[in-house]
């Protein structure tokens, strides 16, 4: 197999730019993801240092490559002569795949405007299909520049699984291309974040000692110099369980689709004899490859970082369903931002008319 680049030279001909074609030789990077039974491929290509590349092809017939209509790729990840306090973002969080006309409005809300207030600047989002009144909202936070949409329309050519193994649900691509949306978005990060968040849509990784993400880091990363990989332990919230008082049963929000997370405050305390899921905060620039709940390749060391410190708020249906309300922990971590939470989210959601004044309280 060839990689072939197309280029920007460092000269000009004619007053015109001038196609480069190289054939550069690159190994294949094959990685079989355990326990899935689907494979999926990362193709690694190697540029000289003589060309300046722009967007980048794969073929597998290149010697036909002139009768080919080929789709070029503009490189996105190129390296930048920058000091590194340099970034455009501090903050950027990857959400892999939004598909099956996903319409939780209120818990999307509540969860992009948490993370604006512990520091996130921006949030990557891979839409297959949502709800409209989601879509509403997505539309509204990108034209604000906080969401950056990447249309990931994988229906309609594969078949993809609707659930994370393929052997119960069938498919023939794990869950919507997700380890490949999450790759994708490292390296779409990767000159222009100082950290990449790895976690899916209804999860807040929520520091416990610290007010924002960015003293989070600011601390965890002097006492680990060499760590690129950030792992943070998942902790359910089931959402079956209310919060008794109703103190945050809001009016304004009982038409908007979707759960209400600041009413979930029980927490399952993880079975750690078994197996248990870490999602990720990463130097995007000492990453190779991912997978969803561990780093496959890097640069530099992984820290697991202590509970206590640091967690994932994951309101959803129980993990473990036989615990009793008295088995499980209270937690209203989130009520600490809620004065600033609440009013940020009526006014998305007033936004794009799915909240009207007269419903305020």
């Amino acid at each position: 197999m060839r990689i072939w680049v197309w280029s920007r030279p460092c000269f000009w001909l004619h007053g015109q730019e001038k196609e480069l074609k190289g054939d550069i030789s690159s190994p294949l990077h094959y990685h079989l993801h355990l326990h899935l039974h689907l494979p999926h491929q990362y193709v690694m290509c190697q540029i000289p240092q003589s060309c300046d590349a722009t967007h980048v092809t794969l073929l597998t017939q290149p010697d036909h490559v002139k009768d080919l209509k080929q789709k070029w790729l503009p490189i996105r990840n190129k390296v930048a002569l920058k000091k590194e306090n340099e970034f455009e973002f501090d903050f950027t969080v990857c959400v892999s795949t939004l598909f099956g006309g996903y319409n939780n409005v209120l818990q999307f809300a509540q969860t992009l405007e948490m993370y604006r207030l512990l520091g996130v600047d921006r949030v990557v989002i891979y839409n297959t299909s949502c709800g409209p009144e989601l879509n509403r909202l997505l539309h509204s936070y990108s034209q604000e520049g906080f969401v950056e949409m990447v249309p990931w329309p994988i229906d309609k050519h594969l078949k993809p699984s609707w659930r994370w193994n393929p052997t119960e649900h069938g498919g023939d691509l794990h869950y919507f291309g997700q380890l490949t949306t999450l790759n994708e978005c490292i390296y779409r990060s990767m000159e222009r974040s100082r950290y990449v968040l790895l976690n899916d849509i209804d999860e807040i990784i929520m520091p416990y000692q610290h007010d924002s993400l960015t003293s989070l880091m600011d601390t965890l990363q002097p006492q680990h110099p060499n760590t690129g990989v950030f792992l943070i332990e998942n902790h359910i919230f089931p959402k079956k369980h209310f919060e008794p008082s109703q103190r945050f049963h809001l009016p304004q929000w009982s038409g908007v689709p979707g759960i209400n997370i600041l009413e979930h405050v029980y927490r399952e305390e993880p079975d750690r004899s078994r197996y248990h899921p870490y999602k990720m905060i990463v130097q995007p620039r000492m990453v190779e490859q991912t997978s969803v709940h561990e780093m496959l390749r890097n640069f530099g060391e992984r820290f697991k970082v202590p509970p206590e410190v640091c967690r994932i708020i994951h309101v959803r249906v129980p993990l473990q369903g036989s615990l009793t309300l008295e088995q499980l922990k209270v937690d209203k971590r989130l009520w600490d931002f809620h004065e600033r939470m609440i009013p940020n989210v009526d006014n998305v959601l007033r936004k794009v008319g799915l909240l009207s004044s007269d419903q305020q309280k």
